[in-house]
């Protein structure tokens, strides 16, 4: 994925260089299950079906576009990574991909932890009743409001990222006469993508205090000083959609290396390391991501071998899968509007949906797969791009795909694996009123979160 946005517009209208795609699949009906929730399949009258549900009658009950999740398939999720892990780590859930409070009930049932990095997000948690230790709150520049919120309500760790941000939190937990956990974000120098990784000078970003300058050690040493503070562990983040191991192993040793020195000058141990989060997930069939097995198996490995060497104790190891969680347990359902064949090119197929409901792909050039699930075809395939509604020429869902030579009017498509980052950066762009998600298991579905109205703009507009 790349990680450069463009101006919306000026790749619109791109002719495709000889080559560009291979052949097209062999069957436009087939569900690569690599990027589908776990219960999706095609049911009778070749039309989806998910936990049991007939999309035409999710759409004819809850409308389009509508975000549809495999409840099934979340919990599954979250069992397989809090088992992957085991009684000696803990498994966060990042909140920013995806957060409601029917998601939090979710996470508090299947034994995950969460982390929260606004004063929104912990109201969320804290109003769907996340035990509140079992909280970790994020972000670059929490206001004082939001730590006092959270100093008083206990959560279980507060991650520092600056210089300020020490000196705000010792003051706010003083005056309130408490002892907070926390840890010091650092920045490592590695910046993974995809199946890259760069070792080179990446503490040129807005998060967290870099190893490089000694300003990651200089924040251990003010901390520590601190009475109203209990540091508790390193924290670092190395980038997102990563499918390559060697980023993390960069990490840990550096991360280790800056243990090693806090307990050589200060004589302090620190007892837990988290390695953060930004494993990817299956966007389109060529995607190969890890199991969470695997993962947990080569970040523990990872992080034993560099401590043996340095001759410490082996700390708590902490992970925050959040897209790797929610991202493949949902889709998007959108009903076929206009058509508009560019003869020699490809197909304009705009739904009724867009860039307020997926920012991804004009943000990030993000690729998605997309398919007719309201009927089967046999039809030829046509090279088709998916586009919006919206009141841009970047206003692109589906970059380039191949759909049935029949898509007609009123059909619905279906783009897999947005339960991730869809909802969460969703916006009212050209007034269009967000999309529900609807949350569907063994036959039932319901909305957790419900179809913003016109009077819900409306009420914001005080005139």
């Amino acid at each position: 994925m790349s990680r450069s946005a463009h101006p919306a517009g000026p790749r619109h209208g791109d002719v495709l260089p000889e080559g560009h795609f291979t052949a097209p699949p062999a069957d436009l009906n087939a569900l690569d299950p690599r990027v589908w929730a776990q219960t999706v399949e095609r049911a009778g009258g070749g039309a989806v079906a998910v936990g049991g549900l007939d999309v035409r009658a999710l759409a004819e009950e809850f409308g389009t576009p509508a975000y549809v999740l495999d409840e099934a398939d979340f919990r599954a999720r979250c069992r397989a990574w809090r088992d992957a892990f085991g009684r000696d780590a803990d498994v966060f859930y990042a909140g920013k991909a995806f957060l409601s409070r029917a998601v939090v009930r979710w996470l508090h049932e299947e034994g995950l932890n969460l982390d929260v990095c606004s004063g929104g997000e912990l109201a969320t948690a804290l109003a769907a009743g996340m035990p509140p230790e079992r909280i970790a709150l994020h972000g670059n520049n929490k206001s004082t409001e939001e730590i006092a919120r959270a100093v008083e309500a206990g959560v279980g760790r507060i991650v520092l990222d600056s210089f300020q941000e020490i000196a705000r939190v010792a003051h706010v937990a003083r005056g309130l006469g408490r002892r907070q956990p926390v840890q010091i974000r650092v920045t490592v120098g590695v910046e993974a993508h995809t199946h890259e990784f760069i070792a080179t000078a990446h503490e040129d970003q807005k998060f967290g205090l870099a190893l490089a300058g000694g300003q990651a050690a200089e924040a251990v040493r003010r901390v520590l000083g601190l009475e109203s503070l209990e540091l508790t562990g390193i924290h670092s983040h190395i980038g997102s959609q990563i499918f390559d191991m060697a980023g993390f192993e960069v990490s840990a040793r550096r991360v280790v290396g800056l243990l090693t020195e806090v307990r050589d000058e200060h004589g302090v141990e620190l007892p837990e390391i988290d390695l953060g989060g930004g494993l990817g997930i299956a966007y389109t069939p060529e995607d190969d991501p890890r199991e969470p097995h695997e993962i947990a198996k080569a970040l523990g490995d990872i992080v034993t071998r560099e401590c043996e060497a340095a001759g410490l104790a082996v700390p708590r190891l902490s992970v925050e899968p959040g897209r790797a969680i929610v991202g493949p347990t949902a889709f998007t359902l959108y009903e076929v509007g206009t058509l508009k064949e560019l003869e020699g090119l490809r197909t304009y197929v705009s739904v009724d949906g867009g860039m307020s409901d997926n920012i991804r792909t004009a943000l990030y050039d993000a690729e998605y797969t997309v398919a007719l699930v309201s009927r089967s075809s046999e039809a030829e395939p046509m090279l088709s791009r998916v586009v919006g509604k919206h009141c841009e020429s970047g206003d692109i869902v589906v970059r380039d795909a191949f759909l049935p030579a029949d898509l007609a009017p009123g059909d619905l498509l279906a783009v897999p694996a947005t339960g991730a980052y869809c909802r969460s950066m969703a916006s009212n762009y050209n007034h269009a009123l967000r999309p529900p998600v609807v949350a569907v298991r063994d036959g039932q579905a319901r909305e957790i979160v419900r179809r913003e109205t016109e009077e819900d703009l409306l009420r914001l507009d005080v005139g």
